[in-house]
């Protein structure tokens, strides 16, 4: 039987993205969505309903995402779902949780008021790597500071 896991949002950030680094040093980012539904009802009621989406990212995409992007931000973001189960300790009933797996992104809208265009955001304090001794033989390479190239002044949007 065949089978498709796509997810595809568009919100915004309800939380900084919390960057943090594995013990080999790859970068994984969390990251909160909000994402928000206008309906009328039968009466002619304008509601809105919210759902929150907790986020995985992984890699560049995690540092790229920490370093541009902040609470309230607008984020498009596809991915797929996976479901965690465990026990809880306290209860010791099991517990389960679905989130998405960031596999792309796009930034979406421009710069916030007060920054230049182009200009990234002010980056979030860095975790530090771990301090583990990596395997004999590697060693995890320092993060890049390159971001998304810089946004040309003759785009019409």
């Amino acid at each position: 039987m065949a089978s498709y896991n796509k997810v595809i949002l568009l919100g915004n950030l309800t939380r900084d993205p919390e960057l943090r680094y594995t013990p080999k040093g790859t970068a994984t980012a969390r990251l909160g969505l909000a994402v928000n539904r206008q309906y009328k009802t039968e009466t002619g009621e304008t509601k809105e309903e919210v759902t929150f989406i907790d986020i995985d990212a992984w890699g560049k995409q995690a540092e790229v995402i920490a370093q541009y992007v902040r609470k309230g931000s607008p984020l498009f973001v596809e991915g797929r779902l996976k479901l965690d189960q465990w026990d809880d300790k306290t209860t010791g009933q099991k517990v389960s949780k679905i989130r998405v797996v960031l596999e792309g992104f796009q930034f979406v809208g421009g710069p916030r008021s007060g920054e230049a265009p182009g200009a990234p955001s002010t980056p979030p304090p860095r975790q530090s790597r771990p301090t583990a001794a990596a395997p004999s033989g590697t060693t995890p390479s320092a993060p890049s500071n390159e971001g998304p190239p810089p946004e040309e002044d003759d785009v019409p949007f």
